[in-house]
Order: structure tokens, then sequence, then C-alpha cells
């Protein structure tokens, strides 16, 4: 499903130059459960925005779904990230005056899909990461454990082909943190693709596959 191979990306700061991803190469297969794991600097969150086409690298190749998408224009990009990513992001970023179904609801519309079709994938999603007893609640209203799974289900109601996690647990204690993992174990179990990008090493082991950055390289 993901296929990087030269992977380079360099910052210039002033007269400084900071090479963040030097020569990374990265396969993940259909169903894997793969984690990228490094602390801070190591490039992992430069390597996370390449393969959710935040942002492209500055050498190398990267196959998505079999498609080079280094080369696409930023609409093509953005339709990729709407279409075949689904994103978690450490922070929930769920919109507090909506709830929990409505918030799950929100990146259907950018796909126009009807208001009954939002509403049963929403429902089902709410279900699948064991919330469909709080889908009228809003986040002021759910524990941060809960907000978290509201943002997974948010993130796999579209079905899509890569569920990219940001530091998931990084705002959970633990109890939530391993409830979140467990969540994210049990879809990759029915097929779901998953790559998380994080720096501990508890969360790491539930995945299937470790790749380790330190200093932009996969040690």
């Amino acid at each position: 499903m993901i296929k990087l191979h030269g992977i380079e990306k360099v910052y210039r700061i002033g007269d400084n130059t900071v090479r963040a991803l030097d020569n990374v190469n990265v396969n993940v297969e259909k169903g894997e459960f793969t984690a990228i794991l490094g602390t801070s600097g190591s490039g992992k969150s430069t390597l996370m925005n390449i393969i959710g086409c935040l942002d492209k690298a500055g050498a190398g190749e990267y196959l998505l779904c079999g498609q080079n998408v280094l080369n696409l224009s930023e609409r093509s990009l953005s339709y990729i990230r709407n279409r075949k990513i689904g994103f978690i992001f450490q922070g929930f970023n769920l919109i507090p005056t909506l709830t929990a179904a409505e918030n799950v609801e929100l990146p259907l519309t950018y796909r126009r899909a009807g208001k009954r079709e939002r509403q049963r994938l929403a429902a089902a999603a709410l279900d699948l990461v064991g919330l469909s007893g709080r889908s009228s609640h809003k986040p002021s209203e759910l524990s941060g454990g809960q907000q978290q799974r509201v943002a997974i289900a948010r993130a796999i109601a579209a079905s899509p082909d890569l569920i990219l996690a940001d530091e998931p647990c990084g705002n959970l204690d633990s109890k939530s943190g391993k409830k979140v993992m467990d969540t994210l174990t049990e879809l990759n179990r029915q097929g779901k693709t998953i790559v998380l990008i994080t720096h501990d090493e508890n969360a790491a082991k539930s995945a299937g596959k470790i790749i380790r950055l330190c200093d932009g390289k996969v040690v």
C-alpha cells in the first residue's frame, strides 16, 4: 500500500541545514499495523506529513496504492487526503459545538454524501469504537479517551485505504490510552491498514511491525 524509496527532506533555517529525512525506505503492506517509532527530532513527524500527503519530499519516490503522489497538484493531494487517508491526531480536533455523531459526519459532507448516508456511516463507525450510546453527546460531555475514539470513528467512517494515527494516546492517561490502542488493534484485525506515529515504546508494541527512526534515518 505504501512504498517510500530514497525519501529525503531538508530544511534550511538561516545559514543552517537540517536533514530531517535521509534516504528513508519504508514499505507497508495492505492490512498491516505498522508503528513508526522515534524520539523528538528523529524525523517521524516529517515522515508522517509526507505519508499523509500534507508535505512533499525533496527527493525520492512515494507510491500510495500504486500511485506516485510526489508530483501531484495540491488539488489532487487534497482529494487523496479526503478519499484514501483517515487521520487521527493527538489533539482530537473535534468541534465542540457538534455532537459525536455530527463530528463523525463532518468529513463525509466533503464527499457530498447524502444526509441519510452520513448518518448511517457515522452510526456504524461509532458502534465499531464502542460509542453508539454516546452519539448525541458533545465533546465536553465525553472523557479524553472517548473523544479520541470519536476521532477514530471520524477517521474510519468512509472506509479509507489507510488510517494514519499521530500520537493518538499523547494526551491520555494510561487507562484511556490502552482503550484507544485496543480499538486500533481491533480495527487492524478487521483488515484496516494502520500506520502509528509515536515516541511511546509501549504503544508501538501493539503494532505488528516497528520502524525505528533516529536522526532522519531508519535504524
